[in-house]
């Protein structure tokens, strides 16, 4: 009895005694609306192709992207991000095929618009995919050039918009190149076209995968993308970064890698409470599905890990899994 009396009167494991409880009181609930799935498109390609460092992931040619949307579409996946993987004669120095308006991403887009123009399309800003070097901007004398790359991501954000891109997504981490986006966008009439900028995007080793899927080189020669993405130890930064951006007229701004950066998102929500993505990137997604296909891990461990990203403050999440979570979670 003595111990009965001294007991505190809050039990909190009351709340989580059943399951419908447990339902009720939960802060964060992930659904189809959080999720944006990332597709491969590429060149000359019939069908599709798996992407061996990528389990359950593939490539697919223009052929058969549009039947993956609808797919994607009856189930309730309602944005998708695009990246090309384009031949690897058509790569140069400068990434001229960036800003070709009837490259393969382009044509790409205006299909899918064509058919199912309510689904909501993000492209890629960035020279990566389509320079031979592997760098997302030109370079000169061994030195990613901040000012001439600016010149070409303008062109190729303005060649997307055209083709109809709802959303231009930067991920080039170049200094202002959200200002003068945004001011071309303007200055040719695209008001409504929406910027998300990859504000913190750090040199991270979890982009491995990614890089394999759309065949940018490994061999970036003596300039290093530590020169413009930024220091993985750093996190005030990041709220610099994220500042500039907004200033300059980002509408979105996103967090990449995610689960090893939860605390830079946290930080960009609760400083700056403006709608904040988070990419769980390929390196990400390949480590948890290996670790559920060798029975590792339970296969529930992804949809934990997207819950942390809410929890955390994303109010979207780009990720590879969003196909295989949205079936479960309908």
């Amino acid at each position: 009895m003595l111990y009965k009396r001294k007991f505190p009167n809050t039990r909190l494991r009351r709340l989580r005694s059943k399951s419908f409880l447990r339902d009720l009181v939960r802060e964060n609930v992930l659904t189809g609306d959080d999720l944006i799935q990332p597709l491969f498109i590429k060149e000359d390609l019939s069908g599709t192709e798996e992407i061996q460092t990528m389990p359950g992931i593939s490539r697919f040619g223009l052929d058969v992207i549009e039947k993956e949307i609808e797919e994607l579409l009856t189930l309730g996946i309602k944005s998708v991000a695009l990246f090309p993987v384009i031949n690897p004669d058509k790569k140069n120095a400068d990434g001229t095929e960036a800003i070709n308006q009837n490259n393969l991403i382009c044509e790409a887009i205006k299909n899918i618009k064509a058919s199912h123009p309510e689904i909501i399309i993000i492209s890629d800003v960035a020279l990566d995919p389509y320079t031979d070097h592997g760098h997302d901007g030109i370079i000169v004398n061994e030195y990613v050039d901040n000012d001439k790359t600016l010149e070409q991501l303008v062109k190729q954000s303005l060649t997307l918009a055209e083709s109809g891109a709802d959303i231009i997504a930067p991920s080039d981490m170049m200094d202002g190149r959200i200002k003068v986006i945004r001011s071309a966008l303007e200055k040719n009439d695209f008001n409504n076209t929406i910027l998300l900028s990859y504000a913190a995007k750090y040199s991270s080793k979890f982009y491995g995968p990614f890089r394999d899927a759309v065949g940018s080189s490994s061999n970036l020669g003596k300039a290093s993308k530590d020169e413009y993405q930024m220091d993985v130890a750093n996190s005030d930064e990041a709220l610099h970064e994220v500042a500039l951006d907004l200033n300059e007229g980002a509408d979105i701004v996103m967090v990449k890698p995610g689960m090893p950066y939860l605390d830079i998102i946290s930080k960009v929500k609760e400083t700056f409470n403006v709608p904040t993505f988070a990419y769980q990137v390929s390196g990400e997604y390949s480590m948890l599905k290996s670790a559920i296909d060798n029975k590792w891990l339970d296969s529930e461990v992804i949809k934990e890990s997207l819950l942390c990203f809410k929890r955390a403050g994303a109010d979207a999440i780009l990720t590879y899994a969003a196909k295989e979570i949205i079936k479960e979670l309908n």
